[in-house]
């Protein structure tokens, strides 16, 4: 664990304007203070499990994403009981939730390299930031429910087996306003594990659990209260009660956190904490890039879907059971633990930024030292990665995957459909979990960067095979050859793909050749 300890101040003892003045006003502490900035009741003392540190930090994102994650699974459980014929209709809200991606991945995915740089940037500058992001992604949520909602009858044609589609619209309906609350969550979420607070997801995450547990046992299990029938669509209304309820939980908490601990930002002197445009178009300059990113993925990954849906409803059920198993329990760990390493390479980026000059675009070469001092996270993460995802993949190849669809199915068909999915690509996976650690090093230091690999892999390999399965006449007997070549093979080229832009941004440093952006007003 010391090596945690030292990764921190990697950077800070190549400093040589460092000064020991924040060390001589803290009492002695485990490891040196980031002498480089403010003193505050917010810069925790940094113990290993405190949540501004990598272990603990880590525990509070485990702890945050494994809550949504079961209770997904549990929905589908709850809905099997209701109609298993019906258990392709949930997917409906998973494909909104995939179409809001790019606004979810946008604004909030630039808070790791502007929030999340509390070298350069005063606390007062940071919360501003934060509530501006808040504010403009509630506004773009809204947006994006009215359109779902006013588009239903569309967007089942498109995403819902046609034997089901009629009795799906009012859950489309009802699922495009949940959308607004996971627009919220995902803003609070990702402002907060920048600012070292994973403790406010994990609340949101808590709270959606809670409820959603209690609500679903009394209106839609087998031991609901009252007289009533449970359907499809009283389990949409629980989600959308909940989602609602968490995000406004969340947000509530944040901002009571804020005034608890506003003394400091007195303290800490000038800087109104009111959203500004000036503070929308800081972020809006990285922003637009992991925007453009999410957009041109989602969109292909869509257009894919259209081609699955037209299946009829079993293929598209074991599809959805099988994105339930891939994206869901065991992804936990990749997702946990790509926040905690995108928290700290802000972090490092940000003192790195400001030991070089932040308004220097054209840095000196970076030492091997430098450099693990902005990548150790990554690093980290990839190994714990591993360690939990192969065990992982060839457990469930060899004893889960099918049990598990035929339970939540009820079809032997769908299981042995949704078993030799999982069965072909379950390793490629393993390569998603890497490749996953390897890219925060570009989104939390160069965003463009992060849009130029991601454009490689779908535009050189995801989009040429999604053609494909348009064009190719497609049937449940031959489809999962063509689908596996691009969802598993994507994976495999992903990786490549990162391994080279990892490689070349390295280099581009360690040799003085990098030419930086400034994200400033």
């Amino acid at each position: 664990m010391s090596r945690f300890r030292g990764a921190y101040t990697m950077l800070a003892k190549d400093d040589p304007t460092e000064t020991t003045a924040a060390a001589a006003a803290q009492p002695p502490s485990p490891e040196p203070p980031d002498n480089d900035l403010p003193v505050s009741n917010i810069d925790e003392k940094r113990h290993l499990w405190s949540r501004s540190a990598y272990p603990g930090s880590l525990l509070f994102n485990l702890a945050t994403f494994i809550l949504p994650a079961l209770y997904s699974t549990l929905s589908k459980l709850w809905v099997s009981s209701i109609n298993s014929s019906l258990v392709v209709t949930t997917d409906a809200y998973t494909y909104m939730s995939t179409a809001a991606e790019a606004v979810n991945e946008g604004l909030p995915r630039a808070a790791w390299v502007i929030i999340g740089d509390k070298s350069s940037r005063t606390l007062a500058a940071r919360l501003q930031l934060t509530h501006t992001l808040i504010l403009f992604q509630t506004g773009l949520g809204l947006l994006l429910a009215v359109i779902f909602a006013s588009a239903a009858p569309e967007f089942a044609a498109a995403f819902v087996p046609v034997e089901v589609r009629r009795e799906s619209l009012t859950y489309v309906r009802i699922g495009a306003w949940t959308v607004l609350g996971q627009v919220v969550e995902t803003a609070v979420a990702s402002c907060t594990r920048a600012m070292d607070r994973p403790d406010v997801p994990l609340v949101i995450g808590s709270v959606k659990f809670a409820v959603n547990i209690v609500l679903d046992l009394l209106v839609i299990s087998r031991f609901h209260v009252g007289g009533w029938t449970p359907s499809v669509n009283m389990q949409a209304g629980v989600q959308l009660a909940c989602q609602v309820a968490a995000a406004g939980v969340g947000l509530g908490y944040f901002l009571w956190r804020e005034s608890w601990d506003g003394v400091v930002v007195g303290e800490e002197g000038k800087g109104s904490l009111r959203p500004s445009l000036g503070a929308l178009k800081v972020l809006a300059r990285p922003g637009v890039v992991t925007f453009a990113e999410s957009a041109v993925r989602n969109a292909i990954y869509l257009w894919l879907v259209t081609t699955i849906v037209a299946l009829g409803t079993v293929y598209a059920t074991a599809w959805g059971i099988f994105n339930t198993i891939r994206w869901g329990l065991i992804m936990v760990p990749v997702q946990a633990l790509e926040q905690t390493a995108l928290q700290f390479i802000g972090h490092g980026w940000g003192r790195w930024r400001k030991y070089v000059g932040v308004e220097n675009l054209r840095p000196p070469a970076t030492s091997w030292k430098q450099m693990y001092g902005i990548v150790w996270p990554a690093l980290w993460s990839l190994g714990l990665a591993l360690a939990f995802e192969v065990p992982m993949a060839v457990f469930l190849s060899v004893f889960g995957a099918r049990p598990f669809a035929l339970y939540i199915s009820g079809s032997e068909e769908v299981a042995d459909v949704t078993a030799h999915m999982w069965r072909t690509i379950d390793w490629c996976y393993i390569f998603y979990a890497m490749s996953t650690q390897l890219a925060t090093v570009l989104l939390a230091t160069r965003p463009r960067w992060y849009l130029y690999q991601s454009l490689a892999s779908n535009l050189l390999y995801v989009l040429p095979w999604a053609i494909v399965c348009q064009v190719k006449d497609l049937d449940e007997a031959n489809a999962w050859t063509y689908h596996s070549l691009v969802f598993g093979g994507s994976l495999v080229f992903s990786f490549i793909d990162i391994l080279v832009f990892d490689a070349v941004w390295a280099w581009t440093l360690m040799k003085g050749r990098a030419k930086l952006e400034v994200f400033r007003e």
